[in-house]
């Protein structure tokens, strides 16, 4: 077989044929004369490589997966076959036969199957004695920025795109609070004047009052005094005068807090009356009472407050990452223990300009309508912010499509037929699942979202087989 593949025409060929046909008998010169076509062929392609291309490796003669980067001789002594630049061979089942390859691809070189940054001209094992995967030439006809991953692995690790799209990025944001009463519609009744309480008609705290009932009866010196003042300015006769005079007298009564209605009375009447109905100054309910009957009360203490409770406050305690998503006018849903399955709708009316040290959280006021009453103070509360609803819709990709180090974020673009581009993005609101992206990607492009660490492992295998094969730049 060595003489047959060392000839260089075919003349020669038939001529050692006849010769051997000679020796091995009729029987032998069957089988020989079967297979002449072929190893004319073979003969024909092989001297024409061998003195065209030069030599790529040397395989087993056996068809063994054995190769030698020189020539060498098995353990039968025979000589192992040259594979030129131009031939790639492949191994079928059967031992010690060889076809030629059916693909036009060539092998460029063959990388660590395990993705170390060793690669090899010839095939050969690593020392686990797995096989060097083949990295053929059109696997690297791309701009440098894309990985190509075959078909086969794509379906086996379920790899999923979607399309980029323009959505609204709402994002939920949950936190805790309490229930409290309406600072505005809150309430103080105290007096100007130092004063007794004659009677209570007001004395228990929860109390519902109008606004113009009577609280308590007030027997107070100092009110007396002014009120005999502009009994005696009025005098016995109307007139011009009587109007001027009683201005002084008026004034003060108006000063220490006492109603028009009493005023005017005491003018018409001429009567000084010792004791007076104080009315109240609201209409609400009495959350606090501090007085009691018979009591000797000085001017500016507190003897009641009063508060509307038809609106309450709601104060959420947010945590200092979440606020920048937060602004007045963001819609919020507020649940309380008492009525799990009922939340309440408001919105953010003010953002407290303090963050607490002890929790790092800042106070948010929501406003709620309480037309029931259902909302008791100091109630706790579960409150949803559904953040970015008034804004304008962004690009967006899921966010499973992100492969994020702390320190870059990047997507994979999908080019089709097994090509994937890493593309690193600058990213900015978060919410329902998906991710605004500033930068880096564009409406319709296809974005991986599941199965990304795979296609990331190869493209960061090939940057290193790159950099690990490229030649050093001259010195």
């Amino acid at each position: 077989r060595r003489t047959l593949t060392r000839s260089n025409t075919v003349k020669d060929m038939n001529k050692l044929v006849i010769t051997f046909v000679a020796s091995i008998g009729l029987a032998g010169a069957g089988f020989l004369l079967s297979q002449l076509p072929n190893l004319r062929a073979r003969i024909q392609v092989t001297g024409a490589t061998a003195a065209e291309q030069p030599v790529l490796y040397y395989r087993d003669p056996s068809g063994a997966p054995f190769w030698s980067a020189g020539p060498k001789k098995d353990k039968g002594g025979r000589d192992y076959l040259p594979v030129y630049d131009d031939e790639e061979v492949s191994f079928d089942p059967a031992p010690k036969k060889t076809v030629a390859a059916s693909s036009p691809r060539r092998v460029r070189y063959y990388r660590n199957p395990m993705g170390l940054p060793d690669t090899s001209p010839v095939p050969k094992k690593d020392n686990m004695g797995m096989d060097y995967i083949p990295v053929y030439e059109d696997e690297d006809q791309d701009d440098g920025k894309t990985v190509k991953v075959s078909l086969d692995k794509i379906q086996r690790s379920g790899v999923r795109t979607e399309t980029v799209q323009v959505r609204p990025i709402v994002q939920t944001v949950r936190a805790v609070g309490t229930v409290k009463n309406d600072e505005r519609r809150l309430t103080v009744v105290t007096l100007r004047a130092d004063g007794y309480i004659e009677d209570l008609f007001v004395n228990t705290t929860g109390q519902a009052v109008r606004q113009g009932e009577p609280l308590f009866r007030l027997y107070s010196p100092d009110i007396q005094t002014a009120q005999a003042d502009l009994i005696v300015s009025a005098g016995p006769k109307a007139g011009a005068s009587q109007g001027i005079n009683a201005q002084g007298p008026t004034q003060r009564l108006r000063n220490l807090g006492v109603p028009e209605a009493r005023i005017e009375e005491v003018r018409t009447s001429g009567t000084n009356l010792r004791t007076i109905d104080w009315p109240s100054p609201a209409t609400g309910t009495v959350i606090y009472k501090g007085i009691m009957n018979g009591q000797r009360v000085p001017a500016g203490l507190e003897l009641y407050r009063i508060a509307d409770l038809t609106h309450m406050w709601v104060i959420a305690e947010v945590a200092e990452a979440d606020l920048p998503g937060i602004e007045v006018g963001t819609p919020a849903f507020v649940a309380v223990r008492a009525y799990p399955v009922e939340p309440f709708e408001g919105r953010v009316t003010f953002i407290y300009p303090d963050i607490k040290s002890e929790t790092r959280t800042a106070r948010v006021r929501i406003e709620l309508p309480n037309p029931q009453g259902r909302l008791k103070m100091d109630m706790y509360a579960d409150v949803v912010f559904q953040t970015g609803a008034g804004k304008e819709p962004a690009i967006a990709v899921p966010a499973s499509a992100v492969i994020d180090s702390g320190t870059r974020q990047v997507v994979l673009i999908a080019k089709g037929e097994g090509r994937f581009e890493p593309r690193p993005v600058k990213l900015g609101r978060r919410g329902d699942g998906y991710v605004e992206v500033l930068s880096g990607v564009s409406k319709g492009e296809d974005v991986v979202t599941s199965a990304t660490f795979l296609i990331d492992a190869e493209s960061n295998l090939k940057a290193a087989l790159q950099s690990f094969t490229q030649p050093e730049p001259p010195k």
